[in-house]
């Protein structure tokens, strides 16, 4: 476990009769961006909360930086480890700097810590203001500011680009990818398939508390068979004939099958040319980040 910086056995969480986090093997590598995937209520919150010893797990273990996150190895570990859960920490009456001044006397840090951790999210000329006036992506910076302070192995962040515009999207992804750059390994949760498609290097796809992925995004996109597509000259009599295959028609008149190899689809190209179909056109669907996940979210197999 010492080569991932986050390493966990058969995770579980239950809530009485409930179980929200069912039996994980998360593993996130170093000076990675692990983007941590999943429909709203699919255990993702839980989890982050687990790994930072916020919540106990019912079963099951958590490694850190290659030991057992225990209430032993609790205080030690969490000294290496950022986070931002939830709405972004801060009093709203003080000023950026005045919060960073809190949080270095309750760490027992040094003015260039903090000082660095203010650069790192590009706040230096904003520190003056009260955190109230500040804009969200502006308190977002600020909370993962706090979680740099104490320059941490670890960032965990819990839908950080939540109620964000664009532009203050694009800030967060391009500070995510230097802080990996830098050796700080982030991990991150959101339902923004598109931004975590831009910045994770890693990926875990969490469903009803299960892991159903985790891997590259290209191990991801090789996994999934993408639709083959067929264009004929019969596309209704096509569908007809291919009844035991589930063929549908699109509503570009292509005839839609999934789950072909690619032996099936010559297979498939094949009896239509005999039932007199001309076949003038086959390829695969383009499938995105977000088909995938949603086949896979939906009950679908890779």
């Amino acid at each position: 476990m010492t080569s991932m910086i986050v390493a966990t056995q058969n995770l579980t969480k239950r809530y009485g009769g409930r179980t929200v986090v069912e039996n994980l093997d998360l593993r996130v590598p170093e000076a990675s961006v692990y983007g941590f995937l999943g429909p709203n209520g699919a255990g993702k919150s839980t989890t982050m909360k687990m790994l930072l010893s916020l919540i106990q797990p019912t079963s099951g273990e958590v490694h850190i930086m290659g030991r057992p996150m225990t209430r032993r190895t609790r205080r030690t570990l969490l000294r290496g480890i950022g986070s931002l859960i939830e709405s972004p920490p801060g009093y709203a009456h003080l000023t950026g700097a005045e919060n960073m001044r809190i949080v270095k006397r309750l760490l027992g840090l040094s003015q260039q810590q903090v000082d660095q951790a203010i650069r790192s999210v590009r706040l230096q000329n904003q520190m003056g203001k009260k955190v109230r006036d500040y804009s969200l992506g502006m308190k977002q910076r600020l909370g993962i500011a706090m979680a740099l302070a104490r320059q941490p192995r670890l960032l965990i962040l819990d839908e950080p680009t939540n109620g964000l515009d664009p532009a203050g999207i694009d800030e967060m992804r391009n500070l995510l990818r230097q802080l990996a750059a830098g050796g700080v390994t982030v991990m991150v949760s959101s339902h923004l398939l598109g931004e975590i498609d831009k910045t994770a290097t890693v990926l875990g796809i969490l469903s009803q508390g299960r892991l159903i992925f985790q891997g590259s995004r290209a191990e991801l996109m090789a996994a999934s068979t993408p639709d083959v597509l067929i264009n004929c000259t019969d596309p209704e009599f096509a569908v007809s004939r291919l009844g035991s295959f589930n063929a549908k028609l699109t509503i570009d008149s292509e005839v839609a099958i999934s789950n072909l190899d690619n032996r099936q689809t010559a297979g498939v190209v094949a009896a239509l040319c005999a039932e007199g179909v001309g076949v003038y056109g086959v390829r695969r669907h383009e499938q995105s980040l977000e088909d995938v996940f949603m086949r896979l979210t939906a009950g679908g197999q890779l």
